[in-house]
């Protein structure tokens, strides 16, 4: 029987022949549980290649060694699409002689199927797989359910390394990503921390403002005339997103509303919104919960599909564009309801895009979801620190004083006060916002480039600028 297994990391990159100043990707489907990109970068490291630029869909606390590879030159570029942790705090102080490239979910595998975004080798983290290349995110130990993000760098990769903690025999059922992609295999011990891949069961807020957001949130979407038969929708995982999908749900079931889909990165809670008929399919393109990983392991309408078919602009149809209503969130908004998702109010990098403006251009309404403030800070402000989701995208923000609307969409204020919701002006929210905290204080920030913020159709939407060291 033929077999692409090699003996281990260090063969496989001495095979796919890297060398200095090429490409190399990997995907974030084991979140801050992911041991593979580290392990690949230490082999990598000592083979002694030198100036690599990384390309890997999002970086967690997990990737903080990646700011030794930096020190010493193993790492000169990087590209994601989401940095937080450590890596983004160094990044945001200049570690980095290149700025980091921010991309979206969509932008991405747009970018590299075009070959705007070449990959030399891509390492593809695969809980399990078979001696060919055949591999699934659906079973083993190291299990994150779908690997959407990994399919362009396997296929669109000049050489695909698959590492996995699970080898099966050959042929693997129900494989994800293919072997006709895949050029060599490596069996590890372990490619993940079960813990940190997943994070168990991502919870609804019990805050009482994020209750009161999540119920005009609800209510907002019951009046905005989309909700409906056939409604589509996505939500993230954070704690009044959730509640509002569970305060969606119970008016759905109530109306006997039939959804299409529900689309994203997955939780027990959407899963819960398909076992109860509130939707006729979930579109999966990376779970984040234990609930999300056994449904997609054990339902057909439960589907993975490919970062390109969730979000590209450049694909011939992709999932966002038939999106009724998505509900995200927002670190600063400002009066022309520009998001920013990228940095803290101290100007450090903290997040990214993922796919916040893909959704916000593609869905129907785009509706954030927050708090006037946090930590004693105002989320409604002037002008945003970064500029990650353009304003003319956004059309709704929810928070505990109020909905408001953006001026381009007049027709959902007026169907918000016929049904007895709270519209405000966003100048009255930033207003309510500085009342409560003061007003925001700019950073004195640098004038060294760290990061270029692209939207989703490879443009220029931001800078973000250093953070000078006291």
């Amino acid at each position: 029987m033929q077999s692409k297994l090699v003996k281990d990391i260090k063969e496989a990159i001495r095979l796919s022949g890297l060398s200095d100043g090429m490409t190399v990707s990997f995907h974030h489907h084991l979140r801050n549980g992911d041991m593979v990109a580290v392990m690949v970068m230490d082999a990598v490291s000592e083979l002694g290649i030198r100036n690599l630029n990384v390309n890997i869909s999002s970086i967690f606390e997990t990737h903080e060694p990646f700011i030794e590879y930096i020190r010493d030159g193993v790492i000169t570029g990087i590209e994601t699409d989401y940095m937080g942790g450590s890596v983004g705090r160094a990044v945001s102080e200049g570690i980095l002689e290149k700025p980091v490239i921010f991309r979206t979910h969509g932008g991405r595998p747009s970018d590299i199927i075009s070959g705007a975004s070449p990959i030399d080798v891509a390492f593809i983290a695969a809980p399990t797989a078979d001696p060919m290349g055949n591999c699934t995110g659906k079973f083993g130990k190291s299990a994150c359910g779908s690997l959407g993000y990994a399919f362009a760098d396997a296929m669109y990769a000049k050489k695909s390394v698959v590492i996995t903690d699970n080898l099966v025999d050959y042929p693997l059922v129900d494989f994800s990503i293919s072997e006709d992609y895949i050029d060599y295999v490596v069996a590890v011990d372990k490619i993940g921390e079960p813990s940190g891949i997943v994070s168990g069961t991502t919870k609804i807020t019990k805050d009482p403002v994020g209750l009161v957001i999540a119920d005009y949130a609800a209510r907002a979407i019951d009046a905005s005339g989309l909700l409906k038969d056939g409604f589509s929708f996505q939500t993230g995982a954070g704690g009044a997103s959730l509640a509002a999908a569970k305060y969606l749900q119970d008016i759905m079931l109530r109306k006997n509303i039939k959804g299409s889909y529900g689309l994203g990165g997955i939780t027990g809670y959407m899963v819960d919104m398909l076992n109860t008929g509130c939707f006729k399919a979930l579109y999966d393109v990376q779970c984040f919960d234990l609930g999300a990983v056994e449904s997609i392991r054990t339902n057909p309408n439960h589907m993975e599909v490919t970062a390109a078919h969730y979000a590209s602009p450049t694909a011939k149809s992709s999932a966002v564009d038939n999106l009724d209503v998505v509900i995200l969130g927002a670190t600063e908004i400002d009066t022309d309801f520009n998001v920013n998702v990228h940095t803290d109010s101290n100007g450090y990098i903290m997040g990214g895009s993922g796919g916040h403006s893909d959704t916000a251009a593609g869905a129907r309404m785009s509706m954030i979801v927050a708090p006037l403030s946090r930590a004693r800070l105002p989320i409604v402000v002037d002008k945003v620190l970064c500029k990650s989701t353009p304003g003319n995208t956004i059309d709704v923000l929810v928070t505990q004083r109020g909905i408001a609307v953006n001026p381009l969409r007049p027709e959902l204020s007026e169907r918000f006060r016929q049904a007895g919701l709270p519209v405000v002006d966003i100048f009255e929210l930033r207003d309510a916002a500085e009342k409560l905290n003061g007003k925001a204080r700019k950073p004195q920030l640098g004038d060294r480039e760290v990061a270029k913020v692209l939207y989703r159709d490879g443009t220029l939407l931001d800078t973000i600028y250093n953070v000078p060291v006291k």
